[in-house]
């Protein structure tokens, strides 16, 4: 029987999470062993975990990374105990998901990498494998990344660092040891990413470009009775956003500005948010908490008139597809990946800080109704995002590059 480990942040949580758990599951179905390593948020798997760590190493690498920016050279003893798992089980392929996070050590997992002759699958859900800091850049235009970091002007954004800037340092670090693998196929999420990637150290590498898969059993068309009956909608045109962490780069800022322009039968809908920004919202924001309820997250989709996700920087957000698989049309900001999966039957493109813009398109398909676009939103997601034909994407480099 053929063994997969996937390592990843988390696991069955959040986006990446899930696809790394969904992977797992796909691959059990097609006669494989699967195993997830993971640093934190343990939920249920179909796969065998393996914990790398403790808390107390979460919390020490965090301050590591605080005070000295050494972000991802702390959980030292953790990433040994892992490597000793690694042994132990003999996968036939590693798959890589994000490294960061406080949990790994990615000068010692990838001393190890290099040694061994397994071969590596890397999915790239943002760009910080080949940044001296940042997760993103896009938000701030930076472009040091292609030919060496230093002077940080993201510094302070995550993973922060509070005091020290070892950008230039930590490039060469990772350009070092992330192209010190001799087997590995570089798997950006977006053909954005992808085009991004070929600029970087790790060009080098064979890549392929695997698009985000979703459970489309899941998100699909819901009765919305039971969401505008709970936050009494009835009657109300209702804009959407969800995310698994808000900030300005996320259009919080921008989703403020637009509660103020909208008219008093519209409102606005936003899931993920945290305690203190749910207290400081327009009264016409319902602010909802961070769910792992997919089907929750299904209702919210299907309740939506439509989805806004004014995204100021991003890769190949899989909320975009969780709406158009649950029939509502999409409006993004024209950012990174997030523009691919849109197309003129299931939403609108607009600028970056446009908010009159996104007013003119949501007013659009107001006119029109959501009905118009539903049964093409649906279709372009069962076409090109249903996971199973994602993951048999997987499955099949697996396969190839074990032949």
């Amino acid at each position: 029987m053929k063994k997969l480990l996937q390592i990843n942040t988390v696991v069955n949580s959040g986006s990446t999470g899930r696809i790394a758990e969904e992977i797992g599951q796909f691959v059990i179905q097609n006669g494989w062993d699967s195993y997830i390593a993971y640093g934190r948020n343990e939920r249920p798997s179909k796969s065998k975990l393996i914990k790398i760590g403790i808390d107390w190493d979460v919390r020490i690498h965090g301050l590591q990374t605080r005070l000295f920016d050494r972000h991802g050279l702390g959980s030292y003893q953790a990433t040994l105990k892992l490597i000793e798992k690694i042994k132990e089980i003999n996968p036939d392929v590693i798959h890589l998901h994000n490294l960061h996070g406080y949990y790994l050590n990615i000068e010692t997992l990838f001393k190890y990498l290099s040694k061994i002759n397994i071969p590596i699958v890397w999915t790239l859900h943002d760009c910080w494998p080949f940044t001296g800091h940042c997760t993103h850049f896009d938000f701030i235009g930076c472009g040091k990344w292609k030919t060496e970091c230093f002077k940080c002007p993201q510094k302070n954004e995550y993973p922060k660092s509070r005091f020290i800037d070892r950008s230039k340092e930590n490039f060469h670090l990772k350009k070092r040891i992330f192209t010190s693998v001799k087997k590995a196929t570089i798997i950006p999420v977006s053909q954005w990413l992808g085009n991004i990637v070929n600029q970087s150290f790790l060009k080098e590498y064979p890549m392929q470009v695997i698009n985000n898969g979703i459970n489309t059993d899941i998100f699909k068309p819901n009765s919305n009775e039971r969401i505008r009956k709970r936050y009494k909608l009835e009657g109300k045109f209702i804009i959407l956003g969800v995310t698994s962490t808000w900030d300005n780069r996320k259009g919080l800022a921008d989703f403020k500005e637009l509660s103020k322009r909208i008219d008093s039968n519209s409102i606005i809908i936003l899931v993920g948010l945290s305690l203190i920004q749910i207290k400081n919202l327009p009264a016409n924001i319902i602010g909802i908490l961070r769910t792992e309820n997919t089907q929750e997250l299904a209702e919210f989709y299907s309740t939506a008139n439509v989805f806004l996700n004014p995204t100021w920087e991003d890769n190949f957000p899989t909320t975009n597809l969780e709406s158009l698989a649950c029939g509502t049309p999409v409006v993004t900001y024209k950012t990174g990946g997030s523009i691919e999966s849109i197309s003129p039957e299931t939403g609108f493109i607009v600028e970056k800080g446009d908010v009159e813009g996104l007013i003119n398109v949501i007013n659009t398909i107001r006119e029109k109704g959501k009905e118009q676009y539903t049964q093409h939103c649906r279709e372009h997601a069962l076409k090109l995002y249903d996971k199973n034909d994602r993951y048999q994407d997987y499955l099949k480099l697996y396969n190839s590059i074990l032949n």
